[in-house]
C-alpha cells in the first residue's frame, strides 16, 4: 500500500486517557475536581482519601500524562454483594477526549461485572439527561433492563436538594473474563 506524505505541520497525535485504580494520595486532586464541577455534592478531602483506601478496587481514575482528568467512585453493596453502586463521577471538560465519561463508566462497571456483579446502580436527578442516556446505553448494549424508583426523597436531604432516583441496571449476563485495553 502506498501513502502520500503531506507537507506542512503534522497534526499532533490525540492523547489517550489511561484508566487506573485510585490511591489515597489522589484524594485531594479528586476533591478539587469535584469542587470545580457544578452539580456534584462536595465531600471533604478526607472522605476521598479514605474512599481511595477502602474502595479503590471499585473506583477508577482517568489520567493523561499523569494528570487526573476524570474519576468514578463506586462500591459493592454490603447487603447485596452482586450489586455495584456508582456514587460519583466527573471528567475535566478540557481534556478533549470524546466520550471519556462514557468510557470511564463502562470500564468501571464492566470490571465489576467481570468480578461477579449482576447489577449496576446509580442515583441520578431527572434533569441529568446525559447520565441517564449513558445508563440506558450501557443497559441496552448488555441486553439488561433499567428500573428506577425514588431512593431518597428530597426532604431527607435538605433544602434545595432533588429526589435521588435510583436507576438499577440488570441482571447483567455472565461474561468470561478477558483482558481489556486500559485506555480511552
Amino acid at each position: 500500500m502506498t501513502t502520500a506524505l503531506k507537507s506542512g505541520p503534522q497534526a499532533s497525535p490525540r492523547k489517550k486517557a489511561v484508566f487506573r485504580t485510585q490511591r489515597p494520595e489522589d484524594g485531594f486532586a479528586v476533591w478539587e475536581m469535584v469542587r470545580n464541577t457544578p452539580g456534584l455534592d462536595t465531600n471533604s478531602p478526607y472522605s476521598y482519601v479514605l474512599w481511595f483506601r477502602d474502595f479503590a478496587d471499585c473506583s477508577l481514575l482517568a489520567t493523561v500524562d499523569d494528570e487526573i482528568v476524570g474519576f468514578l467512585t463506586g462500591y459493592r453493596r454490603p447487603d447485596e454483594p452482586d450489586t455495584y453502586f456508582v456514587w460519583q463521577t466527573a471528567v475535566s471538560p478540557r481534556h478533549g477526549i470524546p466520550f471519556l465519561g462514557v468510557k470511564l463508566f463502562e470500564a468501571a462497571a464492566d470490571r465489576q461485572r467481570d468480578r461477579g456483579a449482576r447489577y449496576v446502580e446509580a442515583t441520578v436527578s431527572a434533569e441529568n439527561k446525559a447520565i441517564l442516556m449513558v445508563l440506558r446505553q450501557y443497559a441496552r448494549k448488555r441486553s439488561a433492563e433499567v428500573t428506577d424508583r425514588v431512593l431518597f426523597p428530597a426532604d431527607w436531604l435538605g433544602d434545595g436538594h432533588h429526589d435521588e432516583v435510583l436507576h438499577r441496571i440488570g441482571p447483567l449476563a455472565d461474561v468470561p473474563s478477558k483482558q481489556k485495553e486500559n485506555t480511552a
